[in-house]
C-alpha cells in the first residue's frame, strides 16, 4: 500500500504568535489552533505529560500545511542556536514564490535573514534560504518565465 498524500511538517517553536506571523506574512492562511495533550499525544510522541499549544497553517492551494507546536511540557530542548544548513538532520521547508525580492522584503521585520543571498539557476529560477523564526530555514523559490 502506498501513502495518499503528506498531511503536514510539524516544527517545534518558542513564540506561536511570532511563528503564526511570519508564515501569514509568507502568504499562508492559518487553519486553526488548538491545545493538544493526554494520553493519545503521550503515546505517539514517546513523551510523557505532553501539553502543547499548536497552530496549522496551509498553502493558498490548500495542498501543503505547517504544524506549528508550542510546548507547555515537556520542556523544549534547544540545539545549537542557527546551525548551518549542512549539519545532518537538518530540515527546510521551500515554497514557491510569485517575486522573491518582495517576499524577503516583507519577511525581514519579522526576522527574516538571507543565509546567503538570492541565487539565480540557469535561467529557471531564483533561489534563495532564509532563517525565520527559531532558526527554521525557509526556502524560496521564484521561477523565472
Amino acid at each position: 500500500m502506498a501513502i495518499q498524500r503528506m498531511d503536514n511538517v510539524g516544527i517545534v517553536v518558542e513564540d506561536l504568535d511570532a511563528a503564526i506571523a511570519f508564515f501569514v506574512e509568507l502568504g499562508m492562511e492559518l487553519e486553526g489552533r488548538a491545545e493538544v495533550k493526554g494520553p493519545v499525544a503521550d503515546q505517539c510522541t514517546g513523551l510523557d505529560g505532553v501539553h502543547c499549544d499548536i497552530a496549522m497553517v496551509r498553502t493558498p492551494d490548500g495542498h501543503s500545511r505547517l504544524e506549528l507546536a508550542k510546548y507547555r511540557s515537556p520542556t523544549p530542548t534547544s540545539g545549537p542556536h542557527n546551525p548551518p544548513h549542512n549539519i545532518l538532520g537538518t530540515h527546510r521547508v521551500m515554497f514557491a514564490v510569485d517575486d522573491i525580492k518582495d517576499t524577503v522584503a516583507r519577511l525581514r521585520p519579522l526576522g527574516a535573514e538571507l543565509l546567503g543571498e538570492i541565487a539565480r539557476f540557469e535561467d529557471s529560477y531564483l533561489l534563495c534560504y532564509v532563517r525565520g523564526p527559531e532558526g527554521i530555514i525557509v526556502g524560496l523559490a521564484e521561477q523565472l518565465h
